[in-house]
């Protein structure tokens, strides 16, 4: 039951079961005017019904608002990611994740807007939604209230849902029907969890996946294409220059049809436990393997491995909902300085699941052929490397001089 006066809130809504049961049940239990925010992300679904569900349950055509957000996602979320590399425990390429700052954004803007007093989302009380969505809303604005209705009403379970949409008369597209997954979809992934997935042992049935080709079924050719970065984002596929929407779009296509991107993994939820998932990231995968052929040609050696020390640490904070902190913000900052020089070209090979890199070129590329041939040269001294290697192992030297009885024990267990 409520438990606080509420005037107005702002709904993160989709038009499907659960968010048409939460807009109804905010109407009765807290009495407040609602106002309902859908999201085009590039999920793949149509988003204007929404805007009638929306206004059959009562809400006012000014207080309805759809907005695409395609060229804002990609460009200032997904990309700022991908010039840090993130990846989660060494698989996830944060989908889902990137995607809640920016939806927590633009419901403090509409509240901002519409004088509301309030937020709401539809994550339940056992995910990393909750917490993304949440630490958006009030880092943006810490005065706003919460309403979280998962961890406050008794309808627990699909059932329950459906028999309070019959109850209130809410229109539910496929009533009855049981989802097979829980999905999240936007331009960078799609996500699939629940059902057979809940066992970890569980293979995933073939046609879970939605977006792309096995990789058996992959094309028997190969297919080359080039990336062009400027600044550490893409800015041309095949020298055909592009908004960043739709370079992830294309990529996406390249990616589905090769059958790249499919990930099975368990990962570390933030709230303690445990969850399997599963993700078809086609673009991205492409992505993140371009992007680290560039600066592998233009990015300085410790600047390079400092970044890599970082990124583990980046990508916490992305998938836990910090990406409003400070700290997140200064690593940007340390991270963006580094692309100023990761321009050029890198050219893949797709194939059967597979992104193969087989060139990279940039007018700031620190390649230094003369340095690097088998062949003869006149710019390095080999002798140099001599002195190179007796400075390092100074220290070794004189601890073998000075502490003889603990080299003689570590040799002894070699």
């Amino acid at each position: 039951m409520a438990t606080r006066e509420i005037k107005k809130a702002v709904l993160a809504y989709s038009g499907g079961l659960d968010t048409s049961i939460i807009l109804k049940w905010l109407q009765d239990e807290y009495n407040c005017e609602v106002v309902t925010f859908t999201a085009d992300l590039g999920q793949g679904e149509e988003v204007e019904p929404a805007r009638r569900k929306a206004l059959d349950l009562g809400i006012k055509e000014e207080n309805i608002f759809i907005l695409d957000l395609r060229e804002e996602f990609v460009k200032d979320f997904v990309f700022p990611m991908f010039r840090a590399n993130a990846i989660y425990e060494g698989e996830y390429l944060l989908g889902t994740s990137i995607a809640r700052p920016l939806i927590s954004k633009k419901q403090i803007e509409i509240a901002q807007q519409t004088g509301a007093d309030a937020v709401s989302h539809g994550a339940t009380g056992k995910g990393n939604d909750q917490v993304r969505f949440e630490l958006g809303y009030l880092a943006l604005d810490p005065s706003i209230a919460v309403i979280a209705p998962w961890r406050e009403w008794d309808l627990n379970s699909r059932e329950k849902l459906l028999a309070y949409a019959e109850e209130h008369d809410i229109e539910i597209d496929k009533k009855g029907k049981k989802s097979p997954y829980s999905m999240d979809a936007n331009l960078l992934h799609i996500s699939y969890e629940g059902m057979v997935l809940e066992d970890p042992a569980a293979e995933p049935e073939d046609d879970m996946w939605l977006w792309s080709v096995s990789p058996e079924e992959a094309p028997d050719e190969a297919e080359t294409i080039s990336i062009t970065y400027k600044f550490g984002d893409p800015v041309a596929i095949n020298g055909n220059e592009m908004s960043p929407a739709t370079i992830l779009e294309t990529l996406n296509k390249y990616g589905n049809k090769h059958g790249i991107g499919r990930i099975d993994i368990v990962e570390n939820r933030y709230v303690g436990m445990k969850a399997r998932g599963c993700y078809e990231t086609p673009g991205g995968t492409i992505m993140l393997k371009a992007h680290r052929a560039i600066e592998s040609i233009t990015l300085d050696r410790e600047e390079a491995h400092l970044k890599d020390e970082m990124m583990p640490k980046y990508a916490k904070l992305i998938y836990n909902g910090f990406w409003w902190s400070p700290e997140r913000k200064m690593m940007q900052a340390a991270i963006d300085t580094t692309q100023e020089v990761v321009n050029g070209e890198v050219k893949l090979k797709l194939y059967k699941g597979n992104v193969i890199v087989i060139g990279r070129s940039s007018d700031e590329s620190l390649y230094s052929e003369e340095h690097s041939t088998f062949e003869e040269d006149e710019v390095y001294n080999q002798a140099d490397a001599e002195g190179f290697i007796r400075l390092n192992a100074l220290r070794f030297i004189i601890e073998g001089k000075k502490q003889p009885e603990r080299i003689a024990n570590l040799t002894s267990k070699l």
